[in-house]
Formats: structure tokens, C-alpha cells, sequence
């Protein structure tokens, strides 16, 4: 994950989750592949560790995270948006979901 980390953003030191968006054209039939989300368990296994919650808990808060940058959300540069989004969503689907 370092290496990737790396050799596509000039970060030299590992990361939790990566986002590659993909090609924004429709295929012929429709779909539309949004890109790729690379999450490094071991460090979201150390993170689910230090918050107290599960590995599925963590990989899924990674994956939304990482799927919000394919839509173009950068918390990096933005107003606060991307992680007000990230914390809405978590608590209407994985939240609600460990609940029912």
C-alpha cells in the first residue's frame, strides 16, 4: 500500500484505502465503471482496533470512503462536505444495518 501510495500520489508512507477512478464514459450496455478502491486490511484491522469496532465495521467505513473519492468528493480541498456525507451515509446504511 506504501508503494502504491507512492508511486500515484507522492505520499511516501502507507495509507489505509486508495481510490482510481476509471473511465466516466458509459459502456455500450449502460454501466458505468466508476474506478477501483484498494483497502490495506492489516492497517484497517489496526484501526478497527483502536475505535473499539470490527474489522467489517472498518472495511466498510473504507470502502464508502473510497467510493465517495470515485464520485469525486475530496476531503482533502473541500469545505468539510465529503466527511458530513461519509458520516450521514455510515449512519443510514452500515450503522442501521449492525442495528437490524
Amino acid at each position: 500500500m506504501r508503494q502504491l501510495n507512492r508511486e500515484y500520489r507522492s505520499v511516501d508512507s502507507a495509507t489505509d484505502v486508495l481510490s482510481f477512478p476509471g473511465d466516466s464514459r458509459p459502456d455500450p450496455d449502460g454501466s458505468l465503471y466508476l474506478g477501483d478502491v484498494v483497502i490495506s486490511v492489516p492497517t484497517a484491522a489496526r484501526a478497527a482496533g483502536l475505535h473499539g469496532h470490527t474489522l467489517a465495521c472498518e472495511l466498510q467505513t473504507l470502502a464508502l470512503h473510497g467510493y465517495l473519492h470515485l464520485l469525486g468528493y475530496d476531503h482533502e480541498t473541500d469545505d468539510g462536505s465529503m466527511l458530513r456525507l461519509q458520516r450521514r451515509l455510515q449512519r443510514e446504511l452500515i450503522d442501521a444495518e449492525a442495528e437490524g
